[in-house]
């Protein structure tokens, strides 16, 4: 019995090194290759996989099990206000038939969340449409019902009568690290579908302008006008992060596009839906970054992040819990606070009515305060 292990083994050693060998020599020979005369020209052909299995290393699967969840929108703007002097012939004659009125397209993606048909999309893809059509992966199509929108994150709430809908799989946006591979997944300049691939390149992006709370999630892969709205998705086909913005001086990719984290787009989700708005908490401060000269000026000693309070409204409720203008704000429910619109989102993400804890730098003592946040009020409209 001894012998014939002995001898199986070193069969098995044999023919693992002339595999080895063959391979490193002669791939050819173990890659299943036909060869095919075409006009005299003989070409080698790989065989055709047959089982339909990915290639290693292939975001296929993914790519499947995300992309029939992502959509097209189309919408249709209001027709534009005629030009005052439209129907002055000395007008047209000068500057002819005006198209101000003619209705204005515009093109965007979105995500399919749930079976009731609730799709997860930009609010300024849908802003000022008086149609917006969605177009799904197989081809169907229906006029969408806008159920809310927020324009402070710039997310929107669609909603679709169809039957058997794809529905994404929501991933986890808050264990995302850089370095992990992403696909996005949209409809740039309305080719069709595309799914591209690259990085998460950094987390927490804000200060860029874009919207009123910001935490974005930067990715290199390319995302394109007509991206917006759609999908980013991880290794696993599970949504991270909706498409949002580009920076560009061209138009197009240069590499750095944004995401906002599915926790936000979840989080705006729910409170449209059950509550018709977004419910964010507010505390009535007026922020500031620290700087040297403010740092001195409060005889707060050298700090690397927090952010310093200038102002507190009178009987709001971070007055009531004790907060001074000159505090530095270093955490907020625990959180450590860096900068300004990373204060902002934190303590936007608080619950109204329910106490949460404040660490504040007063001259060279660290206090905690107890606060409770108030809802945080409509912003006023502009005249």
């Amino acid at each position: 019995m001894k012998r014939q292990w002995l001898l199986f083994s070193q069969v098995v050693t044999v023919l693992v090194a002339i595999w080895f060998v063959v391979m490193t020599l002669k791939p050819e020979w173990i890659h299943q290759r036909a060869s095919v005369a075409t006009n005299g020209v003989t070409l080698i052909e790989a065989a055709p996989n047959a089982s339909g299995v990915a290639m290693p290393g292939s975001y296929s699967p993914a790519a499947k099990l995300a992309s029939p969840a992502v959509v097209s929108i189309a919408t249709t703007q209001a027709n534009a206000p005629a030009h005052p002097f439209q129907n002055d012939p000395w007008f047209r004659f000068f500057y002819g038939d005006r198209e101000d009125q003619a209705p204005q397209q515009g093109l965007g993606s979105g995500v399919i969340v749930s079976p009731e048909g609730y799709i997860l999309t930009n609010n300024h893809v849908i802003e000022g449409a008086a149609e917006i059509q969605v177009t799904l992966s197989d081809s169907r199509r229906a006029i969408a019902q806008v159920i809310g929108a927020d324009p402070d994150t710039d997310l929107a709430i669609l909603r679709i009568d169809l039957e058997r809908l794809p529905v994404i799989t929501l991933g986890n946006s808050d264990t995302a690290q850089v370095g992990d591979r992403v696909l996005a997944i949209g409809n740039p300049f309305g080719v069709g579908q595309t799914v591209t691939s690259g990085i998460v390149s950094a987390l927490g992006r804000n200060q860029l302008g874009i919207n009123t709370f910001e935490n974005f999630i930067q990715t290199d892969a390319a995302i394109n006008p007509g991206n917006s709205g759609g999908a980013l998705v991880d290794v696993n086909g599970n949504l991270i992060g909706i498409n949002t913005a580009i920076f560009s001086r061209s138009g197009g990719s240069m590499g750095i596009g944004f995401a906002i984290p599915v926790s936000t787009a979840r989080q705006v989700l729910e409170g449209i839906v059950r509550d018709g708005q977004v419910v964010r908490g507010w505390v009535g401060i007026e922020p500031m970054e620290l700087t040297a000269e403010l740092a001195e000026t409060f005889g707060l000693s050298k700090q690397s992040e927090g952010v310093i309070v200038t102002g507190v409204l009178q009987n709001g409720p971070a007055a009531n819990a004790g907060l001074r203008p000159g505090d530095l704000l270093l955490k907020v429910a625990g959180q450590p606070v860096k900068n300004v619109g990373e204060l902002l989102t934190q303590i936007a993400s608080l619950t109204p009515g329910k106490a949460a804890k404040l660490e504040v730098m007063r001259r060279s003592q660290t206090l905690t305060l107890d606060v409770t946040p108030a809802q945080r009020p409509k912003p006023k409209l502009q005249k």
